[in-house]
């Protein structure tokens, strides 16, 4: 059991490893084209774009915005 307890606890260095790697390697792919500064101002806007597309993803997906299109309370009792 303790054999276990030491091989769960080596996922997060693995982990770590795997994400780190993804970054790197997009970074190699990227760095080439970042000689000019019209490329730079590209990249970052797609990077904020990307972002932006996410977090409002998100918040719709869970209810965290209001969209103004809910409808009115009608109080039938109201004189």
């Amino acid at each position: 059991m303790k054999d276990f307890f030491v091989n769960v606890s080596r996922y997060p260095r693995y982990f770590i490893t795997f994400v780190l790697g993804i970054f790197y390697s997009l970074y190699q792919w990227v760095r080439p084209m970042i000689k000019t500064r019209t490329t730079v101002f590209a990249l970052a806007g797609i990077m904020v774009t990307g972002f932006l597309f996410i977090t409002f993803t998100l918040r719709a997906m869970f209810g965290m915005v209001d969209t103004g299109l809910t409808p009115m309370s009608v109080d039938i009792f109201a004189g």
